[in-house]
């Protein structure tokens, strides 16, 4: 199967969990690429997409959210699988999935949307985020749980290699 994993990150950490994810999906035997939303011109080559986002004030990444929009017409006709990055703490908060990441799920029929908890490194955080940061009394750290990530990452491999 054609794989794409695409995924928006402000700072990386949600790249890396794409990453992850992509070489999980390849060592099963997928072909699979990793880009970032921007570079995607089109879905129409692929069989199968995993699309994420960092989540920041509750919202998708701009990117993520219009390369959804852009190709929902071939997306409603593919195997989606949706993830979003973003709950830090522990507990992690917020614990809801963000609204932008389910009315595309609800908009295209992904299979799934899935929530990761990610990542604060305060230096490359805006000030804006900074006091979201303070005001949440979240410590600085690296939350994403990767056994998660593999998890989630076989379950996709699964379904799209009996499928």
């Amino acid at each position: 199967m054609r794989v794409l994993v695409t995924t928006a990150s402000k700072h990386g950490a949600t790249r890396e969990i794409g990453t992850r994810i992509g070489s999980a999906l390849g060592a099963r035997g997928h072909e699979v690429e990793v880009r970032c939303p921007s570079e995607v011109d089109t879905v129409e080559r692929y069989d199968v997409i995993v699309l994420g986002s960092a989540v920041y004030a509750g919202h998708w990444q701009k990117e993520a959210r219009e390369l959804a929009q852009r190709e929902s017409d071939v997306l409603a006709h593919r195997p989606v699988w949706l993830f979003s990055s973003g709950p830090v703490g522990d507990p992690p908060v917020p614990e809801e999935l963000p609204t932008d990441g389910e009315e595309i799920r609800a908009a295209i029929g992904a299979l799934e949307h899935h929530l990761f908890t990610g990542k604060i490194d305060r230096g490359e955080l805006s000030l804006p985020e900074r006091a979201i940061v303070r005001a949440l009394h979240v410590a600085e750290g690296d939350y994403r749980d990767w056994d998660d990530v593999d998890r989630w990452a076989a379950t996709i491999a699964e379904s799209i290699s009996s499928g």
